[in-house]
């Protein structure tokens, strides 16, 4: 084997021993850090949780919700492009006919399964009505069953 000289690579670098001793040096020399300089900018960054609460970034996707009309009716006019980009197929649609003439249709049954949602935003990104966003900065959605983690049209609109 040759290197990008096209020099032979001896027999020390063809068993990369000095490479393994290097990272397991500096794996060592982290652990040590962390073990014995707790405190300061230097020392674990852990936070708290729930005592302190993270702060998040702006481009964080969280916890989903609906966005509404001024009438306080959902936007969402259940085109179900978001399901139809959803790759985990985590988003039910069902659509239904809307009183109003002017409002074709909207959605009779909303519901993201959030156990199955892998947050990736596509939802938001083919949504044309601006209908659902992910900018809630909720990130804790501990629950003790699964059917409460089926997020249904009526918790999504008042998050």
């Amino acid at each position: 084997m040759t290197s990008k000289n096209n020099q032979k690579m001896s027999f020390h670098e063809k068993i990369y021993l000095v490479e393994i001793v290097k990272g397991l040096f500096i794996t060592l020399k982290h652990a040590l850090t962390n073990l014995f300089h707790r405190s300061g900018p230097g020392g674990i960054r852990t936070v708290e949780y729930p005592e302190q609460v993270k702060t998040v970034t702006t481009g964080f996707r969280g916890q989903h919700r609906l966005t509404r009309r001024d009438d306080g009716s959902p936007r969402c006019t259940a085109c179900m492009l978001c399901a139809t980009s959803c790759p985990a197929d985590c988003i039910t649609i069902v659509a239904a006919e809307h009183e109003d003439p002017t409002i074709e249709k909207y959605p009779l049954i909303y519901e993201i399964d959030e156990l199955r949602c892998v947050f990736c935003g596509l939802c938001v990104e083919a949504c044309p009505c601006d209908a659902i966003r992910m900018d809630t900065c909720i990130y804790d959605m501990a629950d003790f069953t699964r059917e409460s983690l089926i997020y249904k049209k009526d918790l999504l609109l008042n998050s």
